[in-house]
């Protein structure tokens, strides 16, 4: 899923540590969910796909993989992100940092041996979090409703156009002309990424008064940081859709 699910499991995190600091309430932070009666039903299919269908292969998973293993997984995955990271930080003139994401990329993929190990980072290349969605609110672009995509979950209008943008320099599928093999790899990527937020997701679950609307919030809130390199303008509200 590349950037898709870094960016679809990421929120996890956030939302459960978001969970802990908040003293588990709602943040009320979006007021207008214009398309909520497609979303809560799209969010609860979400839900019982993940429990009957991802978590169980995630446990099986993280059972039968040595943790090094696991770890080596995780950042060979990661070292293919950083070609669209790159893609992403050129398409918004962050030049420096394309740069450095080319060369975290060529050195984890000979040094790191095909990114297996991060050896960039101890090189004091620094990994970035860009994807399409982001350039294209760079580019001024509104965020626009909020949605819930089938599988891939918490999206918004300009997040769904820009996992398309991603899907198309996806390396598991651009690089690879055995379809095969690439939806195997996505199979394993997505796999790794939710083994990997099994303790994240139980927070949520247990914690989250309207697990819906806290997801919903702390998506948004989260995306919005990330657009503006975490320093968004300040403001008394936040106008999510029209961003």
């Amino acid at each position: 899923m590349s950037m898709i699910e870094g960016r679809q499991f990421n929120w996890l995190w956030v939302a459960a540590l978001a969970l802990l600091v908040s003293g588990c309430a709602t943040s009320g932070v979006v007021e207008d969910d214009p398309w909520e009666a497609f979303n809560r039903p799209m969010y609860i299919f979400n839900e019982k796909l993940d429990k009957y269908v991802a978590k169980p292969l995630a446990r099986g998973y993280q059972a039968v993989t040595p943790a090094p293993v696991d770890r080596g997984i995780t950042r060979f995955f990661a070292n293919l992100n950083d070609v669209q990271i790159a893609l992403n930080n050129l398409l918004q003139l962050k030049f420096g940092d394309a740069l450095s994401d080319a060369g975290r990329f060529g050195v984890n993929s000979t040094i790191g041996i095909l990114g297996f190990l991060d050896v960039a980072t101890s090189m004091g290349l620094e990994k970035h979090e860009e994807d399409f969605g982001q350039t294209l609110g760079k580019w001024g672009f509104p965020s626009g409703p909020y949605l819930v995509l089938p599988v891939l979950g918490p999206s918004s209008m300009r997040d769904a156009v820009g996992v398309a943008g991603d899907w198309v320099v996806n390396p598991i599928f651009v690089g690879i002309d055995d379809a095969a093999v690439s939806w195997s790899l996505w199979g394993v990527r997505y796999v790794d990424r939710r083994a990997d937020l099994l303790k994240a997701s139980r927070i949520l679950q247990s914690a989250a008064l309207d697990p819906y609307s806290f997801m919903r919030d702390s998506y948004l809130q989260r995306r919005h940081h990330l657009v503006f390199d975490g320093n968004p303008p300040e403001a008394e509200e936040i106008d999510f859709f029209a961003e």
